[in-house]
């Protein structure tokens, strides 16, 4: 028998997240949005209420939750902004997590305790300007000399990379050999040489910083490789696989939000003297914005609990963040329909949907590279 109800603790959670993210995030979404500006102190509150290490047990400055809690939190703070959801999902799916996976116990009481805790925050670093969805495409070179390491190299795309304080970074140790000759480092951004590029002005998410970096002789000491030599691509997937959980769940809560103004806005608004919710075309359009939804929480849920359950959860991941993010632009789009010309403009907040959904359908692996990865899966 399937249980879709939740425990008590997650529903706290989900009433916590919602709570936050009304009182704190939306009253600057469109200025945040126009201006990109970091929502710093509201990154801080989240990691005093536990959100940035929520999967991460207590020992190491976690909320010791499981996956389904953090994915109830992040639709909460997606359906008001997907900015902040960004960050908060790097922080802790790419970052607390790796560290978490593959840390030594003085790596994660050095670096997973104040990510966890939010003193600090994360970013990861797996593209490069010639890569892409390639993502073993890589020229930045860590060089072994004595007890370190000396990178050299451009890595791109990478999300919280202004604002950050410890990267986790994939790069070769070994060339022409492919992804066998990729490594993983934790970065902490005071180093020397290291230098960070300016903030790309995106079409959206633009709360989030994104941005470039450059290594130029950065001295890595040794005991900040992260697992073995050579085993860096394969930390890097299986991170990724657990990240899109994440990146679907935002999907979910853009899309929800855009149901809600949806629906909303079609009770107000009267043409030709009734209001268009009474029309058939409106009552269809929400119809499957609802359903659509609907469908990709369940996926979200599904993939959120045989991670829990300890059981393979690739394809699941794949599938939840392929149909969540185009049900998130699917709904996007059709939510500025719905407004008409009002949904055009900045005022209302619903352009800001449709602009914010595309990125779900790219980052953290496009959905070509997801059909991909669940093709690959059925045919085995």
């Amino acid at each position: 028998m399937i249980n879709f109800s939740l425990t008590e603790e997650q529903l706290l959670v989900q009433e916590t997240a919602r709570n936050f993210a009304r009182t704190h995030l939306l009253p600057g979404v469109i200025e945040r949005d126009e201006k990109s500006l970091f929502p710093k102190e509201q990154i801080k509150l989240m990691g005093e209420i536990g959100f940035m290490g929520m999967m991460i047990p207590e020992k190491w400055g976690g909320a010791g939750m499981d996956t389904l809690s953090f994915v109830l939190a992040i639709e909460e703070i997606a359906a008001v902004e997907l900015a902040t959801s960004t960050i908060m999902s790097v922080n802790n799916s790419l970052a607390c997590q790796v560290l978490f996976d593959w840390g030594t116990d003085s790596q994660k009481e050095k670096y997973l305790k104040p990510l966890a805790r939010g003193l600090k925050l994360g970013a990861y670093s797996l593209s490069e300007p010639q890569s892409g969805s390639d993502a073993s495409n890589m020229n930045t070179f860590a060089e072994k000399k004595g007890n370190h390491f000396i990178i050299n190299g451009t890595k791109n795309w990478v999300t919280n990379g202004i604002n950050s304080d410890i990267i986790i970074l994939f790069c070769l140790t070994e060339k022409g050999i492919g992804s066998k000759g990729i490594s993983a480092f934790i970065i902490d951004k005071k180093l020397e040489g290291i230098t960070t590029g300016k903030k790309e002005d995106k079409l959206g998410i633009r709360a989030s910083d994104t941005c470039e970096l450059y290594f130029e002789n950065c001295m890595v000491p040794q005991e900040n490789l992260l697992g073995s030599i050579g085993e860096g691509f394969k930390i890097a997937m299986k991170t990724l696989g657990g990240g899109r959980i994440g990146i679907a769940s935002q999907a979910v809560g853009l899309s929800r939000s855009a149901l809600e103004k949806a629906t909303s806005y079609s009770k107000e608004r009267k043409q030709f003297g009734k209001k268009i919710s009474e029309f058939g075309s409106i009552q269809n359009k929400l119809a499957d914005m609802a359903t659509s939804t609907d469908a990709a929480r369940l996926l979200v849920w599904r993939a959120a609990i045989l991670k829990d359950q300890g059981l393979p959860y690739n394809k699941e991941s794949s599938m939840a963040k392929l149909f969540s993010s185009n049900t998130a632009m699917s709904s996007a789009t059709e939510c500025v329909q719905i407004y008409g010309g009002y949904g055009y403009i900045q005022e209302y907040g619903v352009e800001q949907l449709m602009r914010d959904a595309k990125i779900t359908q790219i980052y953290e692996g496009t959905s070509e590279i997801q059909r991909l990865v669940i093709s690959r899966e059925v045919l085995k």
